[in-house]
């Protein structure tokens, strides 16, 4: 049964395969790794229940390969894992953004490189979640920073997954997805189902719109279709055409960027304050608490990081004289933010980055601006 409207106490990953159910989801395959795994024995139980199915599968490789093929039988479909395994899914990643299948992968992150630290928090995966599948390609990937958030942008990914026919990913981390915390259902939550093809003509599902996302067509409801990951135009494989290449690339690209301001969630403490804290996900838990008591300090907490909410940080660092990236990691999104952050005008952008499994403390991050002059 779905989770009804009400005030809940639950888990990060509780909340969001509670989350998925609600918002459609029919298919999940995953393999066990921690810290993700309560995601899987809770829809193991759940997915039965509300008509779906669930698969334990040999290997994450797998897992994501079994979810691509549930999309195009037309359920929406997800699948959980963590760093080792979401290395393992980079191929098949590049695969959907080619063949524009909508799933959605939750990676509970965890400290690497390779079985690292398995139950403490990183986000050492976020470079990875754009650039590591091969080529060029766009995705869209969520930061929750609560219970609260790890539902609402649960079921914020489905919905992109299905609007853009694009692969989308919920970063959250050992801190996030183990938490407990008030979760609150509201009565009515906005749902997007798919956009199918209807069977007029056999070409037509590869006819492009002007919002350069086409309609889907289902396997199983007269649809002719080809799926491939090689350089296509309409029904025809054209790996040797450069002009039909860039023209198809361009397309995917372009469906994203072109609508940031659509996708790009963000929230905003003391705006026009001298220095801002750009951050995400659990390493902004300690940046929060300092700028809610200091209106020295001002906070830009990116909800979502890909594609990059270049407008939201050049609007911040267009007002501020520095500007400090907080990260678990060594600085993945750092050099992002900090191109655009001078290229609004900023002058100074500095980092802080902890890795180990433990958030930035707001000592820790006190401690920096003072050595900034900023307090």
């Amino acid at each position: 049964m779905n989770i009804k409207p009400g005030e809940y106490f639950l888990q990060g990953n509780e909340a969001c395969m509670e989350a998925a159910v609600l918002a459609g989801a029919k298919f999940f395959a995953g393999y066990p790794i921690t810290p993700s795994t309560e995601i899987a024995e809770g829809l193991a139980r759940m997915l039965p229940e509300s008509g779906g199915e669930f698969l334990q599968m040999e290997d994450e490789i797998a897992c994501i390969s079994a979810i691509i093929g549930a999309s195009w039988g037309g359920s929406k479909a997800l699948t959980a894992t963590s760093g080792p395994g979401f290395s393992l899914m980079q191929e098949a990643i590049g695969y959907a953004a080619m063949t524009e299948t909508p799933i959605v992968v939750v990676n509970v992150m965890r400290g690497g490189p390779s079985t690292g630290q398995p139950t403490r928090a990183s986000q050492g995966d976020i470079l990875a979640t754009k650039y590591g599948s091969h080529g060029d390609y766009q995705v869209i990937a969520f930061a929750p920073a609560s219970v609260q958030e790890m539902f609402d942008l649960t079921v914020k990914a489905f919905n992109y997954a299905e609007k853009y026919r694009v692969p989308t990913f919920i970063l959250s981390d050992a801190e996030i997805g183990h938490m407990r915390g008030l979760l609150t259902v509201p009565k009515e939550i906005k749902i997007v189902n798919r956009k199918e093809k209807g069977v007029r003509r056999s070409d037509e599902a590869y006819d492009v719109p002007d919002d350069l996302v086409p309609p889907f067509p289902t396997f199983g409801k007269g649809h002719k279709a080809t799926i491939t990951g090689i350089t296509h135009f309409k029904s025809k494989i054209e790996p040797e055409d450069p002009k039909i290449h860039q023209q198809l690339v361009r397309r995917l690209n372009s469906k994203i960027t072109n609508n940031r301001r659509d996708i790009n969630k963000w929230e905003v403490i003391e705006p026009d304050s001298k220095t801002m804290i750009v951050s995400y996900g659990s390493a902004s838990f300690g940046a929060r608490e300092v700028a809610a008591k200091d209106d020295r300090v001002g906070l830009l907490r990116l909800k979502s990081i890909w594609p990059l909410p270049v407008e939201p940080i050049h609007e911040v660092a267009s007002k501020c004289e520095q500007l400090l990236v907080c990260e678990m990691n060594l600085g993945q999104l750092f050099w992002e933010i900090k191109r655009v952050a001078l290229e609004a005008g900023c002058k100074r952008v500095e980092l802080l980055s902890k890795i180990g499994g433990d958030p930035p403390t707001p000592g820790e991050v006190r401690h920096k601006l003072r050595e900034m002059g900023a307090i």
